[in-house]
């Protein structure tokens, strides 16, 4: 089950409802959670959850154990949102920064005040990337102490790390930027830092090559920066490289050679995710194109997607209107296929 922001945390702490949604797709595997802000600073969408305090590590916990009971494993994936952020979201003291000071074009939703302009982020400082780093590193020991099997580090869809990457949203001319090499500096900086402090066998990391989520853009070299990230994070035996192909979701539909390459140089676990049917999923398994297919809508609307998938059933279509919305609906009130139906349609 692929991260799915759903923003459903009241006062940035997981919660009772959060339990059910999550123990109700426990047989996925493997879940990977929602984005999880590591700091007040990495706190971007309204109702978002964190790990950086003890009632949140306490409410995580609820979940991993709800999971766990019912045979499933749980990640915790650790978003800094950077840039992609607004005060009225935040936390009073927090701050939003990013690696350059650009700010991105459009709104973002507050509870408060509706649509807002997102603001100029601060430029980090050589101290604020320590810092961040640091944060995410907390952010995995918190996790661990809170049940998760492991974390992914999202360095994907133009949130903080992936800012670093990305020429849009970098402009620095310091040691983390300029090259494909400084670009990568700060999450293979991360990823080593995360791995140290908890076992590289319990971490993931999230990538998304040709994205033009959140402000990214496509730019030249785009290829030999993956390849090289790639190549470099071979030295960390990662438990797994997720990679998601955005342009299901709108981003351009670029070759897919680029994900081929990655699956040829990454010497680990290979997750793809990205529009996937259970009979496109099937095939990218058979000719070894991935090693682990993620799946995200398909989730939201079928808690019971593997029991339809083994029994070739139809699925119930996502109510979009619902995905970043409040309350139960949409979230944990989809139907369950009536297990005698399937019998008798057999």
């Amino acid at each position: 089950m692929a991260p799915l922001t759903r923003a459903r945390a009241n006062d940035n702490v997981p919660n009772e409802l959060m339990v059910k949604y999550y123990s109700q797709r426990a047989q996925a595997g493997l879940i990977i959670s929602e984005g999880t802000a590591p700091s007040p600073n990495g706190l971007g969408y309204a109702r978002i959850p964190g790990i950086y305090t003890d009632e949140q590590i306490t409410g995580w916990k609820i979940i991993t154990e709800a999971v766990h009971n019912k045979g499933g494993k749980i990640f915790l994936q650790i978003m800094h949102t950077g840039r992609v952020s607004h005060k009225l979201n935040m936390e009073e003291d927090a701050e939003i920064i990013a690696p350059s000071a650009i700010a991105l074009d459009g709104e973002m939703y507050t509870d408060q005040k509706g649509p807002q302009p997102y603001p100029v982020p601060r430029e980090m400082t050589l101290e604020d990337i320590k810092q961040a780093q640091e944060e995410f590193v907390q952010a995995a020991l918190n996790a661990i102490k809170a049940g998760f099997d492991g974390v992914e580090i999202h360095s994907a869809n133009g949130y903080l790390a992936d800012q670093f990457l990305n020429t849009a949203t970098n402009v620095r001319t310091d040691e983390y930027g300029g090259t494909k090499e400084k670009r990568s500096k700060f999450t293979l900086e991360t990823v080593e830092k995360v791995t140290k402090a908890i076992g590289s066998d319990k971490v993931g990391i999230r990538l998304s090559p040709y994205s033009a989520f959140n402000g990214t853009e496509i730019f030249d070299g785009i290829d030999e920066q993956f390849l090289y990230l790639t190549e470099q994070l071979n030295k960390f035996d990662l438990a797994y490289l997720h990679l998601v192909d955005n342009s299901s979701l709108g981003s351009p539909d670029v070759s897919q050679s680029i994900f081929l390459k990655i699956k040829e140089k990454f010497e680990g676990t290979l997750i793809r995710n990205g529009g996937y049917t259970k009979e496109k999923a099937e095939q990218s398994l058979s000719e070894n194109k991935t090693d682990l297919v993620s799946f995200g809508r398909s989730f939201i609307a079928n808690p019971d997607l593997i029991y339809r998938f083994e029994n070739d059933l139809p699925l119930n279509e996502p109510d979009y209107d619902t995905f970043y919305t409040p309350g139960a609906k949409g979230y944990t009130d989809y139907p369950l296929f009536e297990k005698k139906e399937a019998v008798a349609d057999k």
